[in-house]
């Protein structure tokens, strides 16, 4: 295979009804896709949640003939496995921000070890954070609360009851004793330092070249829109991001990064020419830049 594509999954591969209206032009608004042209990829409690366009369906299951594709993803386990993302199965899948790699569906016990070893090695344990989490949120704002994995946890929140200033204090607290913060949309994630999606891709990618599927010279591609996703970003050898999302807010930017011209629906399809233009010219050879 030629390259490692490692990729975030919501608002950046697949999109809810709410994140194809992530439309920022009139050229957006006028290319957003019918229902006609929409495949839905995933069902929750009954109802069509996520989705991805009948371009994006075939441009999908195009480059995972020609490259090894491993979805990376903040989502839980379970979440993960509720989506029928074209392409599949996977050989490898990234969980949970990368605190779980699945191998074959299956969560990899000695990878999960060493991340629970590290998380106890480095700074204030689940308990001690989502205690003090506790004592600070209240059901005036805060929709639900859940824990991810036994890794990390997330809110789900009222952004308009939110109290000002809420994400940077609490990021503050967290800061100084191995845990970080992320707002993305509605949900505020609170994530050990240990559990980081970058870690995972390269324990993936050095899986692959020991198994004589990649050449050693194989280059990472990684796509992702949220700040949960700036160090595999940074880290690979040449990334995307769309132009909506946190990183889009934050007006991230790295030497080795495009941003698509188009946001909501029409950036996923974006990011997938992107990548297979990479593949097909042997990856990481173009300038970067937005593509206009």
């Amino acid at each position: 295979m030629t390259a490692l594509i490692a990729t975030d999954l919501d608002r950046t591969m697949i999109y809810s009804r709410g994140a194809m209206e992530l439309a920022v032009t009139e050229s957006d608004v006028a290319e957003r896709p019918g229902d006609e042209d929409l495949l839905c990829v995933e069902v929750y409690d009954g109802k069509p949640l996520s989705y991805v366009t009948s371009a994006a369906e075939a441009m999908l299951r195009r480059l995972t003939a020609s490259a090894v594709v491993v979805p990376t993803t903040t989502r839980t386990v379970a979440q993960f496995q509720r989506i029928d993302l074209p392409g599949a199965p996977w050989r490898y899948a990234i969980t949970t921000n990368g605190g779980n790699i699945l191998v074959d569906g299956v969560p990899d016990a000695r990878w999960r070890s060493g991340v629970d070893i590290a998380m106890a090695d480095g700074g204030a344990s689940l308990v001690e954070v989502g205690a003090e989490l506790s004592r600070r949120i209240d059901d005036g704002w805060v929709r639900s609360s859940r824990v991810a994995d036994e890794l990390f946890s997330y809110l789900v929140v009222d952004l308009d009851a939110m109290p000002a200033g809420f994400v940077e204090e609490w990021n503050d607290w967290c800061a100084d004793r191995g845990w970080g913060v992320s707002r993305q949309g509605r949900k505020i994630y609170t994530m050990p330092d240990a559990v980081c999606k970058s870690r995972a891709v390269a324990e993936v990618r050095a899986r692959l070249v020991d198994d004589g599927v990649l050449e050693p010279e194989a280059p990472v591609l990684a796509a992702g829109d949220g700040a949960l996703d700036a160090s595999m970003l940074s880290a690979a050898d040449a990334a995307i991001r769309p132009r909506h999302g946190e990183l889009e807010t934050l007006d991230w930017q790295h030497p080795t990064l495009s941003v698509t011209g188009s946001s909501g629906i029409a950036a996923g399809e974006e990011i997938l020419r992107w990548f297979a233009d990479r593949v097909a010219r042997g990856a990481g050879t173009t300038a970067v830049g937005s593509l206009l």
